[in-house]
């Protein structure tokens, strides 16, 4: 297996990107809103999925033209917001250990910006190699118009 080397970097950096959204909107809605970090989670990553899903699809793996609702964009909404599923359980978890050892502030945001950071860090190879092989994966090249004699003979 070849390793393209540039996909990776444009990757992470895409990641970076979303990553950097969503945990802005996460902590200006913890800490400056009251709602609940679960829910503020959701919006947070709904946001960050945004530019993540443009950016991957036409920067990292190049692909132009329509975007197919059923093959690319439901596909990706649907493993971001499993990733949600995993990084909501997280924060939830952490604002409850957060808020029994009496963390407020910046100190609470940080742990639940943590979880978020953890959670989705953790899906994120697995991530690239679905986007890789499955959701943005690029047809093989055609084979030659006289390829059916050549296998013939």
């Amino acid at each position: 297996m070849t390793v393209d080397v540039g996909r990776w970097l444009r990757y992470g950096t895409v990641s970076l990107i979303a990553t950097a959204t969503s945990l802005t909107v996460l902590g200006v809605l913890v800490s400056e809103t009251g709602i609940a970090p679960a829910l503020a989670n959701v919006i947070a990553t709904a946001v960050g999925t945004v530019p993540s899903f443009e950016l991957n699809r036409r920067w990292v793996w190049g692909k132009r033209g329509r975007r197919s609702l059923g093959g690319e964009v439901a596909p990706f909404w649907v493993l971001s917001f499993a990733g949600l599923a995993l990084s909501t359980a997280a924060v939830a978890i952490a604002a409850a250990w957060a808020g029994s050892l009496g963390l407020t502030g910046a100190t609470r945001t940080f742990v639940i910006e943590l979880a978020n950071v953890a959670a989705f860090g953790s899906l994120w190879l697995a991530q690239y190699v679905l986007l890789d092989r499955v959701l943005f994966r690029r047809p093989p090249p055609p084979l030659p118009a006289n390829i059916e004699e050549r296998l013939a003979r």
